[in-house]
């Protein structure tokens, strides 16, 4: 079993289940989005010690408990798990993913890069189809999937982009059959 130098940030007791089933690590849980006092000094002190690598639920609640926790903590790394892969018949989450789909997520962590970016614009997305027609969304599903971005629209799409440091090649082979 792999074993992760990070601590990883998740919302729940149930996520910390399912990421230990899958790799050996060290996990703190957010508790929702209510984000304790004691929970954030928790993630704090990992974050200066071990570092931490954010895990949260591919929800609207998860992106928001993950985009309050990246202004926190701006170095964490972050992965994803893509929503169709972390859904169970009534609930989506961490807990719900297979261990396979934990271990691909953590393998394909991103750091945000501090330095601006501006490699990747809206006329990019619309150009290959990934914004503006009635299957972008699918399009864009499965380019942020390769490239381990999670489900996101097209302006977090441009964003993530240049903040994560995708290459242009890395870009075009996503778009790649």
């Amino acid at each position: 079993m792999a074993m992760i130098k990070e601590v990883i940030v998740v919302e729940g007791k149930c996520d910390i289940a399912a990421v230990q089933k899958a790799v050996d690590a060290d996990c703190l849980a957010t508790g929702g989005y209510s984000l304790l006092r004691n929970a954030l000094s928790s993630i704090e002190a990992a974050y200066i010690r071990r570092g931490i690598i954010i895990l949260t639920d591919p929800d609207s609640a998860g992106e928001r408990i993950r985009k309050y926790l990246t202004d926190r903590f701006p170095n964490a790394k972050q992965a994803f798990i893509p929503k169709r892969q972390a859904q169970s018949t009534d609930d989506v989450g961490v807990e719900c993913a297979s261990a396979s789909a934990i271990r691909t997520a953590l393998d394909r962590t991103h750091y945000c890069s501090m330095e601006r970016r501006y490699e990747f614009s809206m006329q990019d997305l619309y150009t290959r189809g990934l914004a503006g027609s009635t299957d972008s969304a699918a399009k864009r599903e499965i380019v942020c999937e390769k490239l381990g971005l999670g489900c996101c629209n097209a302006k977090q799409l441009v964003v993530r982009l240049n903040n994560f440091g995708i290459t242009c090649e890395e870009f075009e082979q996503a778009m790649n059959p």
